[in-house]
């Protein structure tokens, strides 16, 4: 059975996109997202610097953006066939148009107004986000607790991301849990996944209200608990929340493990969700959507693996 994730923020780098305009058609269909959001996609895909790119409002469409145009280039959903979708954080939205829940336009619509939501959610308090290196999850979770802060990423593997105050991180990177080698903050701005999220779910719960979300067509894996979703709706309610919510990203592969999982494929910008499928679904075949030239060996595991 194959799965079809799509990444998060802190996935993209300076001039990811350049490659994937050249196919036949993507610019011009970037062009029109960008019309569409008030946003030049093509401009921050090619040519903006790190800095320009790590901004939240900017880094989520962008990302959204990119993992369409490359799973369009596979092929058309149907034949490509997998038996599972799910996505890390924002790219949840790039899964739910794998799944059919929403097209192309809305989810754009929608993650545009996740960034912006976020990022002036993040402009209250200064805060962000690390990663523990080493140690045993449950350990350095309630570690984590203890100083205030939020295992707002629990993705497998034994990595787990706290996110909280600049101050409360700072701790952390002083008094580190029993086990953890090492604290390295991120180049995220702000705590996503958490209490210091919650400015952010009104708004986007509003801009919910103006979608009209179809049932999945195909097993959508929720971040919130690692479960198959059923509705449109329910997504939709899952998507607004999850942006206060930890990802269970440990979850969501206990679920393809299940499933019966013998083949993942990330789009771009690949490469962090298949290292954790690497040590967490041993066995497994992983390929990461980088670059077009990736494609060939792309359908070569959906030959193998789809439905």
């Amino acid at each position: 059975m194959l799965v079809l994730v799509a990444p998060g923020q802190g996935a993209q780098t300076p001039g990811f996109l350049t490659p994937w305009l050249e196919l036949p058609g993507a610019a011009a269909r970037v062009a029109g997202w960008s019309d569409a959001i008030g946003l030049d996609l093509a401009h921050y895909g090619t040519q903006a610097d790190a800095d320009q790119i790590r901004d939240t409002a900017v880094a989520q469409p962008l990302l959204v953006a990119a993992g369409i145009l490359s799973a369009a280039a596979l092929g058309d959903l149907a034949d490509i066939a997998p038996g599972a979708v799910a996505g890390h954080s924002v790219g949840e939205i790039t899964a739910a148009t794998f799944a059919g829940v929403l097209d192309d336009t809305a989810a754009l619509t929608l993650v545009r107004k996740r960034g912006r939501a976020m990022a002036e959610a993040a402009a209250i308090t200064e805060t962000g986000m690390s990663a523990l290196l080493g140690g045993d999850p449950e350990v350095s979770v309630a570690h984590l607790e203890k100083l205030g802060l939020t295992p707002a990423n629990v993705n497998g593997a034994g990595q787990i991301v706290a996110a909280g105050t600049l101050e409360q991180l700072a701790v952390l990177n002083e008094d580190k849990p029993e086990g953890v080698r090492k604290v390295v903050p991120l180049k995220v701005a702000g705590a996503f996944h958490t209490l210091h999220m919650a400015p952010a779910v009104e708004t986007l719960a509003a801009a919910a209200k103006e979608l009209s979300p179809a049932d999945p067509k195909i097993a959508y894996v929720s971040n919130k608990d690692g479960q198959a979703v059923a509705t449109g709706a329910e997504v939709l309610d899952r998507l607004v929340g999850q942006v206060a919510n930890p990802v269970r990203w440990d979850l969501c592969m206990e679920t393809f493990r299940q499933l019966g999982v013998t083949a993942l494929i990330e789009v771009c910008p690949g490469g962090t969700l298949t290292g954790l499928a690497k040590r967490a679904l041993p066995g497994v075949k992983t390929l990461a959507l980088k670059t077009p030239d990736d494609l060939d060996a792309a359908r070569e595991v959906i030959a193998e693996h789809s439905a």
